[in-house]
């Protein structure tokens, strides 16, 4: 990457004293000339992937007092240092008087580690550069107003659009209190993801499936109902083609489930059952000898299993279930992207099953629209992403 221009002290770009009702938002010249290391502090932040929920994803750059690289950092794992303290770091002695470049506003309050905001106060940053405000109620806003109110210079709104994409799915988390969901299904040309008899192995093509095994090391937790369970035991894992395994959650009201199956060998990923009140005494107890962890919901839905993934620090979730549960996931508002690999075979079959159940519409201009973000070919599969808000960007 090239270097961009140095940076001085002095002049238009140097340091200035600023109050801490200052405003915050850089003007668009001065977000052009930001963009180079915000960008590549952004993809420091990707190195992240999979591993940061229920934490963003963060990557810093740290310039200093002439605008040289002095040190890059990111935060690579829930728990372990964040961006701006790996960057500081790095930097040491050099990041006196420099600049900090921070995809997302540094935090101020006491978690799992220290303060960033004070990190940056003890390192002697002059100015720090952000792409957006962190939407987190203990922060919003009061990392930048503590730093200003230091007489550090603070922009914000560089990148702010790539910084909020790169961060989609902590941002949904800590606004609705519920994982972002993704909803995935693979089918044939005409619509079908089975045959009359059952048989849907294989619809698409292993560059697809290997599509699906990277997405789900991406993703908090995947989520299938008792009945795709039953029909086809799946596994549910990311073949070690991602950074990380997934929470395989089951969300069954009664537990009228079979006592072997994938699911139930913990090695491979962990295993959350999910189920109601009136789930059998019978199912309990199998479960409970297996060694698989039960959650009890006085209502078990689409929502409030997402209310409680939410709790357990899950910031996205993948929904690889079948006709009916898809169907009342998208009816309460649980799916914000759609992942449908579309393969070019025909199956045809009037009983053939299809990707939604029911989903209550009497009139067909009643169907939500969704946004189509982009197509990309997968082997001799096509793959489309598609969003229910549009302007974002495909996963």
């Amino acid at each position: 990457m090239a270097q961009p221009a140095r940076l001085g002290r002095g002049g238009r770009w140097g340091r200035r004293r600023l109050s801490p009702a200052a405003p915050l938002q850089a003007t668009a010249e001065q977000a052009a000339r930001w963009r180079p290391w915000m960008q590549r502090a952004l993809q420091l932040a990707v190195l992240g992937q999979g591993r940061t929920s229920p934490n963003p994803m963060v990557g810093c750059v740290v310039l200093d007092a002439g605008g040289q690289l002095a040190g890059e950092g990111f935060h690579a794992q829930a728990g372990l240092p964040h961006a701006e303290v790996g960057a500081l770091r790095q930097a040491g002695e050099r990041g006196k008087g420099g600049t900090a470049i921070v995809t997302l506003e540094p935090c101020c309050h006491h978690g799992r580690t220290p303060p960033c905001s004070q990190a940056l106060l003890a390192a002697g940053i002059g100015r720090v550069v952000v792409a957006m405000v962190d939407p987190d109620p203990r922060v919003a806003g009061q990392g930048l107003a503590q730093l200003r109110a230091a007489g550090v210079e603070v922009l914000a709104g560089v990148c702010g659009a790539e910084a909020r994409q790169l961060n989609r799915a902590f941002i949904h988390r800590v606004t609705t209190g519920r994982p972002l969901g993704i909803l995935k299904w693979a089918m044939s040309l005409d619509g079908r993801t089975a045959l009359p008899n059952g048989s849907s192995q294989w619809i698409s093509g292993p560059e697809a499936r290997a599509w699906v095994h990277r997405l789900r090391g991406q993703v908090d937790a995947v989520i299938v109902g008792g009945g795709t369970l039953r029909a086809d035991d799946p596994l549910l894992t990311s073949r070690g083609l991602g950074p990380r395994e997934p929470l395989r959650v089951v969300l069954s009201r009664t537990l009228d489930l079979p006592p072997q199956r994938q699911l139930w060998d913990q090695g491979p990923a962990p295993t959350l059952v999910v189920h109601g009140p009136e789930a059998s005494a019978l199912g309990r107890q199998q479960l409970d000898q297996l060694g698989v962890e039960r959650l009890e919901l006085d209502l078990c839905t689409p929502l409030t299993v997402l209310a409680a993934l939410a709790q357990r620090g899950c910031n996205q979730v993948l929904w690889e279930c079948g006709p009916p549960l898809a169907a009342e996931a998208l009816g309460q508002g649980c799916v914000q992207q759609l992942a449908a690999v579309i393969a070019p075979k025909l199956l045809g079959g009037v009983a053939a099953r299809t990707p939604l159940g029911d989903l209550g519409l009497v009139d067909v201009n009643g169907a939500q629209q969704w946004d189509l973000q982009g197509v990309e070919r997968l082997g001799v599969d096509w793959l489309w992403h598609l969003n229910n808000s549009p302007g974002e960007i495909h996963p």
